[in-house]
């Protein structure tokens, strides 16, 4: 993006805050859902300021613009930055203020000071925190969506056609899952429940669509009562078919833009309302009178049931094959044709549409060539497509949205010679890496407990990472799921039986190289009732940046085992030049 463009818009902006009143305008990366990614039609971060990543927040005041993003995103919010008068505020960097100390900063000198932004698109648990954090100096003002006025070719938010998934991935039906959900709403008790989380209602009607890219969902939100269930779409997303399907199981159809006044109808005579406020708007929340705690659905959705886990392994099969074919194509190749990291996600999507059942990715691939893997989720572009050359990493961070399951993994592959120091790197990676697939555990612990079992290894010698250690998958959702994470933060979930979780410790050298090593593991709960995690990404590692001496013997055995089960079951499913291949980069390693 031209910084120019974006200095540009900046001053639109700021010409419509001073007719408004407004002294500072936040900028969320979020769409009305709080979803992490989001249709093109909600992108104004990325159209305020050229940064393109999945999170962030820009603040713009009469004369200055901020914008506050994590650690996974220094590097390229830097990058693109540049020269558009924004600055990059690094959260959780010694002094680097949270946005509320901020705005409070720049309130000083005010008696009253306006912050103004879209209702829609901030949830009313931010809202309601970033009103208490800022203080009573600070007046929020959420009824304009100033961004919308001066976005002259915004993109129209258009639907996409919803279609069911078939029962072999879905365990249960609709019917089964509105039964759980309703006799969860009669413990609480709560009359009116609120879905408006994009997953949540995806998953409660085995329905898919495409109005987030790389993500099969549709824009909507559902009404659960004792007697009926509303679900709210945009204007031509059923088909006839699917309609009078939803019809004969009592489902009531109604227009997206109908939810507010739903909501009143059916809260006017005292009937109280379950809704999740980290995932509603402040916009549909009528009033704070409401049961605020995550939706059933959250933790329903979390935990696979068997026939869910069964088809999310068969996915990773399929899955598995794909990487594999496109890591042996790629070290056959890097010294025969001029390759790009650009080639290389175009090569691993063909693979993976080739796939039985393979409808997507499951979000854009990440490809980085040596010192550009070291930014942490990286897209190539046209402008940073680097040239391969056979020698060093390459970080392909990848996965594909199957009919059967989502896929999520990261292999650092190396393409010739490696020096001493990535052999080192990419053996402590994977130490950390194997820690948490063998990690035992009590029902109910934390990711954070989790997190620190990975991280040891490397901060024995010093190293870490800038990001969570796990995310949870949804099941042909959302790449990026919760409540199960792997992180140092406080709050993360208690992990259960049937929950899917990443495993992807790294460690980025700034200007050299990059590794991290991802795969999904699921958890599994024994006779005792501890837990443990069951592997169930299917691909091999990269033997010859293993140095056998960094592991133990405990690790060196799981290593061996998994690698020959990789073989076992991929072999299959490959050539025979391929499979050739694939036995002796997967034959035992010894000290």
């Amino acid at each position: 993006m031209n910084s120019e463009n974006i200095r540009d818009r900046v001053s639109k902006l700021r010409r419509l805050m001073a007719e408004n009143g407004i002294d500072a305008y936040l900028i969320p990366s979020d769409d009305d859902h709080a979803s992490e990614y989001v249709n093109d039609h909600f992108k104004s971060r990325e159209w305020i300021s050229g940064f393109t990543g999945s999170a962030g927040t820009v603040v713009v005041t009469k004369d200055e613009a901020f914008l506050w993003t994590d650690g996974r995103y220094f590097l390229q919010a830097a990058e693109q930055l540049e020269g558009s008068g924004i600055e990059l505020m690094k959260m959780g960097e010694p002094d680097v203020p949270a946005i509320p100390v901020k705005i409070q900063s720049l309130a000083a000198d005010y008696d009253t000071y306006t912050l103004g932004f879209t209702g829609d698109t901030m949830t009313y648990a931010e809202g309601k925190k970033l009103e208490k954090e800022c203080g009573e100096k600070v007046h929020l003002r959420i009824d304009k969506d100033l961004i919308d006025e001066i976005w002259e070719d915004r993109p129209a938010l258009s639907p996409t056609e919803i279609w069911e998934l078939p029962e072999s991935s879905c365990g249960k039906t609709f019917e089964e899952k509105l039964k759980d959900v309703r006799e969860k709403m009669a413990e609480k008790p709560a009359d009116v429940l609120l879905l408006s989380d994009l997953m949540e209602s995806a998953w409660l009607f085995n329905l898919r669509a495409a109005d987030v890219l790389n993500t099969p969902v549709f824009y909507g939100y559902t009404i659960v009562t004792k007697d009926s269930c509303i679900l709210f779409t945009l204007p031509g997303a059923v088909p006839e078919d699917l309609k009078e399907e939803l019809e004969g199981k009592g489902v009531t159809l109604r227009n997206y833009d109908e939810i507010k006044t739903a909501l009143e109808e059916l809260t006017t005579d005292g009937a109280s309302l379950w809704a999740d406020g980290g995932k509603t708007s402040m916009s549909v929340i009528p009033s704070d009178g409401f049961v605020n705690e995550p939706t059933p659905v959250e933790m329903m959705k979390a935990v696979k049931n068997p026939a869910e886990i069964a088809a999310t392994k068969n996915a990773h099969l399929k899955d598995g094959a794909a990487v594999m074919k496109f890591i042996y194509w790629l070290k056959n190749t890097v010294e025969k044709e001029e390759l790009t990291e650009i080639k290389c996600c175009d090569k691993l999507e063909s693979l993976r549409r080739a796939q039985d059942g393979c409808f997507d990715l499951s979000f854009p691939t990440i490809a980085g060539y040596m010192s550009n893997g070291a930014i942490i989720h990286y897209e190539p572009t046209p402008e940073s497509d680097a040239k391969l050359s056979p020698e060093g990493f390459m970080l392909v961070d990848s996965g594909g949205q199957y009919l059967d399951g989502t896929t999520d993994i990261t292999r650092t592959i190396a393409l010739g010679p490696l020096t001493g120091k990535m052999k080192e790197y990419y053996t402590l990676v994977l130490k950390a890496h194997i820690d948490l697939a063998m990690a035992k555990f009590r029902k109910g612990t934390p990711g954070k407990d989790l997190d620190a079992i990975t991280r040891k290894p490397l901060l024995e010698r010093g190293l870490d990472y800038n990001h969570g250690t796990g995310h949870g998958v949804g099941h042909i959702l959302s790449v990026h799921e919760g409540p199960n994470y792997i992180s140092k933060r406080d709050g993360t979930a208690g992990y259960l039986a049937g929950m899917i979780t990443s495993d992807e410790p790294g460690i980025y050298i700034e200007g050299e190289f990059e590794i991290r090593i991802e795969s999904e593991v699921l958890s599994v709960e024994d006779e005792n009732g501890e837990l443990s995690f069951d592997m169930i990404t299917a691909a091999a590692y990269e033997r010859d940046a293993i140095v056998p001496e960094l592991l133990s013997e405990e690790e060196l055995d799981w290593l061996n085992s998994y690698q020959k089960h990789v073989y076992d079951v991929l072999s299959p499913r490959l050539t025979e030049d391929e499979a050739a291949w694939l036995k002796e980069v997967t034959k035992e390693i010894k000290k």
